[in-house]
């Protein structure tokens, strides 16, 4: 059943607000990347200490960079289904995403079911790695 106009509309703003928001935050965190390379990081004359914490700092960036990154292509992937005309539609089964689900996450691509089964096929969460 598709979704009230109403619906769509929120759902829009709220995705692009969001985008605003992710927009302000990466750039930021790619000027704060470019102000502080990796040796300032660690300090003029770096112990394993200081190298070891400035693996991790310049990791957790880099993570999080990467995470803001998967979050702007899935939202911008919503706005293209909006755009389509099959957004709240699940991209595995077809059948709708449910009003609540989408939301929480507006630019969840399939239904809880689906994603459960995405999750457990392709997650790996919760298995020991050895």
């Amino acid at each position: 059943m598709p979704f009230e106009h109403e619906f769509i509309a929120e759902m829009r703003h709220r995705i692009e607000h969001r985008r605003a928001e992710l927009a302000g935050e990466l750039r930021d965190d790619v000027a704060q990347v470019a102000d502080e390379p990796y040796g300032e990081l660690a300090g003029e004359a770096p112990d394993l200490g200081d190298a070891s914490t400035a693996d991790v700092l310049a990791d957790t960036r880099q993570a999080e960079l990467s995470r803001d990154i998967a979050e702007m292509r899935a939202l911008d992937a919503a706005l293209e289904r909006m755009l389509a005309g099959h957004y709240g539609q699940c991209i595995d089964c077809g059948e709708d995403i449910a009003q609540a689900r989408l939301r929480a996450e507006p630019s969840a691509a399939r239904c809880i079911t689906c994603q459960e089964v995405y999750e457990r096929s392709h997650g790996g969460f919760g298995q020991p790695s050895l």
